[in-house]
């Protein structure tokens, strides 16, 4: 089991029709859509989300991607999307874990690493900006102050 991170965010998703192949099986690329949405409620958590993140003059692409598959999700199964933060200081680092909503058997397990680049001039950060890293920090005193949710 990978480490839990200092914020975290819990998503529900249940499979739609769309996301399955004929076996009913969902297709192995809908789950980084899953991850999104939960990384998604994670940033809204943190009080720096993407819109956040533009006006403050930079974009966070995905630049790594890891999931490891232990069961397939079938259409309407109820999902539970974990994304923990682990990493905000040089990047944002994530990990994931997707467990069925009703028994919390393991699904999928995964990770991403996004990067800051400047919008000016398209030059990636090599730390994170200190936007983002008073977001975090400051989210994480009113965590622990019981301040926030």
């Amino acid at each position: 089991m990978r480490s839990r991170g200092v914020l975290h965010a819990e998503i529900e998703v249940v499979v739609p029709f769309f996301d399955v192949d004929s076996m009913d099986v969902v297709w192995h690329g809908h789950y980084v859509k899953y991850l999104e949405i939960a990384r998604c409620a994670l940033l809204d958590r943190v009080g720096h989300n993407y819109t956040q993140m533009k006006a403050a003059g930079y974009v966070w692409p995905v630049i790594d991607v890891q999931l490891r598959y232990a069961r397939a999700a079938r259409f309407g199964q109820r999902l539970r999307v974990r994304a923990d933060l682990v990493e905000w200081e040089n990047r944002l680092k994530i990990h994931y874990l997707i467990t069925d909503a009703a028994s919390g058997e393991r699904i999928t397990r995964a990770s991403t690493v996004q990067v800051a680049v400047r919008l000016a001039d398209g030059v990636m950060q090599l730390v994170s900006p200190p936007v983002l890293v008073n977001a975090v920090e400051a989210c994480i005193s009113s965590c622990i102050s019981g301040d926030h949710p």
